[in-house]
């Protein structure tokens, strides 16, 4: 390490020229100014897109813009459960706190890189007694004496090849990147919330379901069991339908299990305890809402987990910027005045008064490859993250691209299943009838029944898939659309400089 040092004192016995020192502080901007910027500027790394989606036309090419507005986007379920709670996922959920305190401290940290720009000031005093007791040979020497100084100083190391302004880039990139989590931890606990809310809502659906089922297999038990009685039916049949009816009641039992779980699971979503939340049983499940074909795949560029890729990519190249100016040698200034007497007497008197200005100049001659292997690591972060950009929007694609294939593929199954349940339905009924009437055994009512409530049960399944799909969907796409989106897509946001 090289160093260099220069210093110049006087006391205010002689003539004190103040104006070194204000000229130097004026350079001080000038020098901020004309520093260099090392390293490479940020520009977003190009990303294979496609111009349409496979599973639907009518789609143009994303880029991220977490900051545009998400909107209310659970009404269009018109459950009026999912309208009460959602807006309190964003106030009371415990991981949107989180995220939003290190949103917080993400903040502070800007501050702090972009204070290490200017000077830094203090003020120093001191107060010294001292005794020296008189020696034979020094006549009149000897006593107490109390000494004192007072001192104001400023130290500044100006930027001259951009590390702190580098810094300070890459700490506003990682507070977008934070601000970003933040709206991606928003955005999934309420995706979260929905999916709860509707697993409950079919769950319901499922009770009531059971619930028709146990009514109808108590009325078959009934009349197998006269026509057991009045002996015209074996006792077997009547074992069978009684069978059939308790295993029925034991899955509708079962049921609320699983209605509790969600019940909780929502509880703590919204922040509260679980016993602290009721949820009364509802017969009407939310509604299935319809995804318009024109949805501009611009509405992909509000993804937030897409932001904050981009954003971490932004931060590390400003960091290769930070480790190459390592090579360069560093410039520090300071600045001293104030006054100093002994005895104390007097200390702010004109003739006491003291300066110095200072200039320190420092250059790694040898680290055995340090800051070479610095930017390395620092190029081979950034490399990381580029991957890691690309990966999330690939992911993202394969998300919409799923959840547009299940809500495709399950609207025809469910079509089909609408009829399977009618025509079910319809079987049973003609094969109780010829039960009753003698001409079919009752394993075939019985199988008949069965039948029906799989394919009833199979047909509710389905039609949970897709208002789960549905909730996917728009969570994948960044949160809601409105029909204005449509017609006015939103730009792409600039990357921060």
């Amino acid at each position: 390490m090289v160093s260099h040092d220069a210093l110049e004192s006087t006391t205010g016995r002689e003539r004190i020229d103040m104006n070194t020192l204000h000229k130097a502080l004026a350079l001080s901007p000038a020098l901020l100014l004309g520093g260099c910027l090392v390293g490479p500027n940020y520009h977003r790394p190009p990303v294979s897109t496609p111009t349409q989606y496979k599973e639907l036309a009518g789609w143009t090419v994303a880029a991220p813009a977490a900051d545009q507005p998400k909107g209310d986007w659970w009404t269009v379920f018109n459950d009026p459960l999912l309208d009460e709670l959602e807006p309190t996922v964003s106030v009371s959920n415990q991981t949107v706190r989180q995220d939003y305190a290190n949103y917080q401290e993400a903040l502070a940290e800007v501050q702090v890189a972009r204070s290490a720009l200017y000077p830094t000031a203090g003020v120093t005093g001191s107060v010294t007694k001292q005794h020296a007791a008189s020696g034979l040979n020094t006549p009149g020497f000897g006593g107490t004496v109390t000494a004192g100084s007072l001192e104001g100083n400023v130290a500044w190391a100006p930027d001259l090849w951009g590390a702190v302004r580098r810094n300070i880039e890459s700490s506003k990139a990682t507070a977008q990147a934070s601000a970003a989590t933040l709206a991606n931890a928003t955005l999934s606990e309420q995706t979260a919330l929905a999916t709860a809310v509707i697993e409950l809502r079919m769950t319901d659906a499922n009770i009531d379901l059971l619930s028709q089922t146990v009514a109808a297999f108590t009325e078959f038990l009934r009349v197998v069991s006269n026509q057991g009685a009045a002996g015209t039916t074996p006792p077997s049949d009547v074992i069978t339908a009684r069978t059939q009816l308790e295993n029925t009641q034991s899955s509708l039992i079962a049921l609320g299990v699983a209605r509790a779980q969600f019940a909780h699971a929502i509880a703590v979503l919204v922040g509260k305890n679980p016993e602290d939340l009721d949820i009364a049983h509802s017969t009407k499940v939310p509604t299935l809402p319809t995804v318009p074909v024109e949805l501009p795949s611009t509405l992909l560029q509000r993804r937030p987990d897409i932001a904050v890729a981009e954003r971490q990519m932004a931060a590390a190249n400003a960091q290769i910027g930070v480790a190459v100016a390592a090579y360069y040698p560093n410039l520090s200034l300071s600045a001293a005045g104030g006054f100093s007497q002994s005895p104390l007497s007097g200390l702010l008197h004109a003739a006491n008064h003291v300066w110095s200005l200072g200039a320190d100049a420092t250059e790694n001659l040898f680290q055995g490859g340090l800051t070479h292997a610095q930017v390395a690591a620092a190029k081979a972060t950034y490399e990381a993250n580029v991957a890691n950009y690309r990966g999330t929007v690939l992911k993202a694609l394969q998300n919409v691209e799923d959840d547009l294939a299940g809500l495709r593929i399950l609207a025809e199954q469910s079509a089909v299943l609408d009829s399977a349940v009618r025509d079910a339905t319809r079987g049973t009924e003609i094969a109780f009838n010829e039960y009753r009437a003698g001409t079919v055994d009752y394993t075939t009512a019985a199988t008949a029944q069965a039948t029906q409530l799989s394919i009833q049960e199979t047909a509710l399944s389905v039609q949970q898939q897709r208002l789960l799909d549905a909730v996917s969907l728009i969570g994948d796409l960044g949160g809601g659309w409105s029909a204005d989106q449509l017609q006015n897509p939103p730009k792409a946001a600039a990357a921060a400089p």
